[in-house]
């Protein structure tokens, strides 16, 4: 007999809510009418994007709500007045509003971890009517879940193969334009995706546009890196460059003014748990 597939383990049916109990579904809907009431803008990411672009589905216990950073205070507030305990785990890119037992939460996103991508205007005017839940949501654009993902190359997380079934699913669909806009100046995380893609799906390397393939080429050829010393490992992974940061002199492009985060952020982010 064959072992059951692990819960986590991503599949191509039904929804990411499937497993949720009652209470967890009730607080999920509760937090949407909060969310409604302020009339600020947001969109639903994580999970439930992934399933609603890519028809990966993967049971999970959160739920990702990504507004503007100007306008993250604005909504813990609202949870704070409806009774709700919150708290601003890493203020640079992401806060938390807990259900009455403490068992359930969502997550409030402005950000991202390594300070690069922020929540914008652009990224909430550009996403998408879905559903979560039974209910009418926003659901963040497919380039800027692209945009965040393709950063994430921890030890123990990587998310090399969303940004794959992102791309199969919706290659077709992508404004490339904004995407390039984007990486801007991070050209080379963007085309090493493109190149692994092809390599996964060699069948579907037409998919992407060669006239994105040859841009992105010339603009990583001409990325000469200028003459500072920098470790660029750090806005990939939180930990495995330290050692150059810490004992091989390199700079850290995550703080200012190269990047967008102090080194008390850095510091913060760099001992958490994960």
């Amino acid at each position: 007999m064959s072992n059951p597939m692990p819960l986590s383990a991503p599949q191509s049916g039904g929804t990411p809510f499937d497993l949720l109990e009652p209470k967890t579904i009730q607080f999920y809907l509760n937090s949407l009418d909060v969310l409604e009431a302020t009339g600020l803008p947001f969109a639903v990411g994580g999970a439930y994007a992934l399933a609603f672009y890519a028809g990966i589905v993967r049971h999970t216990k959160d739920l990702d709500i990504f507004v503007k950073r100007s306008e993250a205070p604005l909504v813990i507030d609202a949870f704070e007045r409806t009774g709700h305990v919150t708290a601003w785990t890493h203020p640079h890119w992401i806060a938390k509003a807990f259900s009455p037992d403490g068992e359930d939460f969502i997550d409030i996103i402005h950000g991202s971890g390594n300070g690069i991508t922020v929540v914008d205007d652009e990224w909430l005017a550009n996403s998408e009517e879905g559903e979560v839940l039974g209910r009418p949501v926003r659901i963040c654009p497919a380039e800027e879940i692209l945009w965040s993902k393709c950063f994430i190359q921890e030890r123990e997380r990587f998310d090399g193969a969303d940004v794959a079934h992102l791309l199969l699913a919706r290659a077709a669909q992508l404004d490339w334009d904004r995407l390039l806009h984007r990486f801007g100046g991070h050209e080379a995380i963007l085309l090493s995706h493109l190149i692994l893609f092809s390599y996964i799906y060699p069948s579907e390397r037409d998919r992407i546009p060669k006239a994105v393939v040859e841009e992105l080429m010339r603009r990583a050829q001409a990325d000469t890196g200028g003459e500072e010393k920098l470790c660029r490992g750090t806005l990939l992974s939180y930990s495995q460059y330290l050692v150059d940061i810490n004992d091989r002199s390199y700079i850290d492009p995550r703080l200012s003014p190269r990047g967008g985060m102090t080194p008390e952020q850095v510091l913060r982010w760099t001992n958490a748990p994960k």
